[in-house]
């Protein structure tokens, strides 16, 4: 499996780094990275995030399609914020549909770590539609779901992926970061 997760891998950081800087061709080294993973978790019977990962197939190839719809006035999409009311909503989400789906993962399959796998890959779900919407709370859940994936990936004997995850957390300080910058930007430019 090593150089699957290392083709997976080397994919993966290029998307997440892309993303940061709101490159559009990010977005097929997504469908490659997580494509591969697909294959990675179900062997690992880590079968939430093999489910997850089929579905950022779909998320992916959706942000692409809405990242080239472009604002008339500028290059690309703005990047927006959350009202607090529509955060509330998405957290409330996470925590409901977490204990759900680990729910269903302890007491169904002979999934390992089944609530924090159901975790990862509710909060990623909603990161990641959030992030097609170019949604900045997207970071901040996506840090979230690094600190709890990492240690999974370690137990699971999956040192790159665990890797890739201590790099994608690096990366979403920075996205979320960039993207304040930018959002602010766009703020000042409209002012």
């Amino acid at each position: 499996m090593q150089p699957l997760e290392l083709i997976a891998t080397i994919a993966g950081l290029i998307h997440v780094y892309l993303l940061t800087r709101e490159r559009l061709i990010a977005w097929p080294f997504g469908i490659l990275s997580v494509a591969i993973y697909v294959y990675i978790f179900f062997v690992s019977r880590l079968y939430s995030d093999a489910i997850l990962h089929v579905f950022y197939i779909g998320l992916n190839t959706y942000g692409w399609f809405h990242w080239m719809r472009r604002d008339q006035s500028s290059k690309r999409l703005p990047v927006t914020r959350l009202s607090g009311i529509h955060l509330a909503m998405v957290l409330g989400a996470i925590f409901l549909f977490t204990l759900i789906w680990g729910y269903v993962m302890d007491t169904r399959t002979d999934a390992y770590f089944a609530y924090f796998d159901a975790f990862t890959t509710v909060a990623s779900l909603i990161a990641q539609f959030l992030l097609t919407r170019k949604k900045i709370d997207n970071w901040l859940i996506w840090i979230a779901v690094d600190l709890v994936a990492i240690p999974i990936y370690l137990a699971k004997g999956l040192y790159l992926t665990s890797g890739l995850y201590g790099v994608y957390l690096i990366l979403c300080i920075s996205g979320w970061l960039e993207w304040r910058r930018a959002q602010k930007a766009s703020l000042t430019r409209i002012n």
